[in-house]
């Protein structure tokens, strides 16, 4: 018998140009995604939620800005407020962050320009939804391409999720490619459903492209994603 596919909805904003990406990737690793427009105001019945990488409504003001009073948004909101697991991958990240359901904010890089290349980033935490196929510690390779992906918090606000755990992934040491406060590549909400990541994992599910690290990340949320499934079946 075939393993159940979870749904996994994948939003689509005016400037979204990694949600067929995003969606191949998550197929090819067992999940079924369900393309859902920036302004529907409901999700489907889906197990899990990915923001992905582009620039939403051109960027304008800010990155994410815009694209935060999606209605859709509200939506995600509610999914996340229930538990269900929500990923947002670079400009997915900013959203979530001008959202409010992830903390700090994300700048313009340090060098005030944009980056292209493979980094490696460091695991901090497995017990997530987005890490548990992955090790403590271990150093996954995958692509960023962003301009505005400097993570800032304040000292008070960095000290308070270095101390609850919530920094996931860290750049590794020398290899920060935009100036994020702590080398913070990626934050995850309190709650622990809500992940932000500047990488891009869609673009590394497999070892021909350069590296297939990122399967990693996005095949723990399908497995989170089908746990969800089972559980309300």
């Amino acid at each position: 018998m075939s393993e159940v596919r979870p749904r996994i909805a994948v939003l689509v904003f005016p400037g979204s140009n990694d949600d067929r990406d995003a969606a191949w990737a998550l197929s090819a690793l067992g999940a079924e995604p369900a393309l859902v427009w920036h302004a529907d105001d409901e999700l489907p019945r889906v197990d899990g939620v990915v923001l992905p990488g582009g620039f939403s409504y051109g960027d304008y003001l800010r990155c994410g800005a815009i694209a935060r009073f999606a209605p859709a948004m509200e939506a995600v909101a509610a999914f996340a407020a229930s538990g269900g697991p929500v990923l947002g991958i670079c400009n997915g990240f900013q959203i979530l962050c001008e959202a409010g359901l992830l903390p700090g904010v994300l700048r313009p890089n340090e060098a005030l320009s944009f980056v292209c290349k493979d980094v490696t980033v460091r695991v901090e935490r497995v017990d997530t939804p987005f890490t548990s196929r992955c090790s403590e510690g271990q150093r996954l390779v995958i692509p960023v391409k962003h301009g505005e992906g400097c993570f800032h918090a304040d000292e008070e606000l960095l000290a308070e999720l270095e101390a609850a755990g919530q920094v996931v992934f860290r750049y590794e040491r020398g290899g920060n490619p935009n100036g994020s406060v702590g080398d913070v590549a990626g934050v995850v909400s309190a709650d622990g459903n809500v992940l932000g990541l500047m990488p891009h994992p869609e673009h590394a599910v497999d070892p021909l492209l350069g590296s297939g690290d990122g399967g990693l990340v996005l095949a723990s949320l399908v497995d989170a994603a089908r746990e969800r499934l089972y559980a309300r079946a």
